[in-house]
């Protein structure tokens, strides 16, 4: 079969033959690959920069966690492997896949599963997000950010903020249900003036935040409470694109009302990950193919992975091969 294929550690997929995928476990089933999204994640393990490969002994291994496909019955499916996806068969465990409703197309299918996991786990598991409730997003100009918004809609807020550098994106964010959108171009002293306005006329109930860094130290400090009874916040991390550590001060910690936590894989419980596959995906799946949820995608042919790997991706969209 043709596939992705990393020959060497570090080096760019090729376009290369590669030996048919077999099921050798009752828990697994063979998928005819029609789409597959690429991801950070990925592209770091292709790379062997990601720390669940640094003391891996390289082998030439397909590329891709996750894609679209159709099983052997003809069931259209979502489905994870660790064996690769970027190719025309792969291996899934019966367990990891989710039906794809109609009106649902392949690349869609393939690259919105990521997205849903890097928000809407944290919107209800993490802050338990309320109808009714304020949402800021900060750095929500990314591809999972922008679903974010359209989530926490879905969910109930009553007013979703939007953070972000790009301009144009912030904007486009307006369209799909920000009610308010910030720019981080704005001076420390212009930042925070907005979020305490913001705070001071409907207090914000939850931070989903994607880049960590400065940004959140300038947040934290303008909803600090000022020795009174303060509202309750929920700050999740999903991301650290701004920088990994931040300065934070104990004064915020005693005079605020603050619950700070992260959303990602270590931090799902075995029954939420169940509930990701058996709800959640399946419900924003529905959503999207309704038109309730759009998702920008830049698809190529599995044929030009090589000659596009390197390339710059729009940040607003997820690239997609289709096999």
């Amino acid at each position: 079969m043709k596939a992705a294929v990393v020959f060497e550690k570090g080096a760019t997929p090729q376009y290369a033959d590669f030996q048919d995928p077999q099921v050798t476990k009752d828990n697994e089933q063979l998928v005819y690959v029609k789409a597959a999204s690429i991801k950070h994640l990925d592209r770091a393990r292709a790379s062997g920069k990601h720390y669940s490969t640094e003391n891996e002994e390289h082998q030439p291994k397909i590329i891709g966690s996750d894609g679209a496909g159709i099983l052997e019955n003809g069931e259209r499916v979502y489905f994870f492997s660790k064996r690769g996806t970027v190719a025309e068969k792969a291996i899934a465990d019966k367990h990891m896949t989710v039906p794809i409703p109609d009106g649902l197309d392949f690349a869609t299918a393939s690259a919105l599963p990521n997205a849903i996991m890097g928000s809407a786990m944290g919107l209800r598991f993490k802050t338990q997000l309320k109808t009714g409730e304020t949402v800021l997003i900060n750095g929500a100009t990314g591809v999972t950010g922008m679903i974010a918004v359209q989530i926490a809609k879905l969910y109930g807020a009553k007013k979703v903020i939007a953070t972000g550098r790009n301009e144009e994106a912030l904007q486009a964010l307006r369209e799909l249900g920000a009610d308010e959108v910030i720019s981080l171009k704005m001076n420390d002293g212009e930042f925070t003036q907005k979020i305490k306005e913001i705070h001071s006329q409907t207090p914000i109930d939850v931070v989903l935040d994607y880049i960590w860094g400065h940004s959140i130290e300038l947040l934290l400090s303008s909803i600090k409470g000022d020795g009174n009874f303060s509202h309750k916040t929920r700050l999740v991390s999903v991301g650290g694109m701004s920088g990994d550590t931040i300065q934070l001060s104990s004064q915020i910690l005693r005079g605020t009302d603050l619950q700070i936590s992260g959303s990602g894989l270590g931090s799902w419980t075995p029954e939420e990950f169940k509930l990701l596959l058996t709800e959640i995906i399946p419900q924003m799946f529905q959503a999207a193919a309704e038109g309730k949820i759009k998702m920008e995608t830049e698809v190529i042919d599995l044929e030009d992975i090589e000659s596009v790997w390197q390339n710059e991706i729009p940040n607003r969209k997820r690239l997609v091969v289709l096999i």
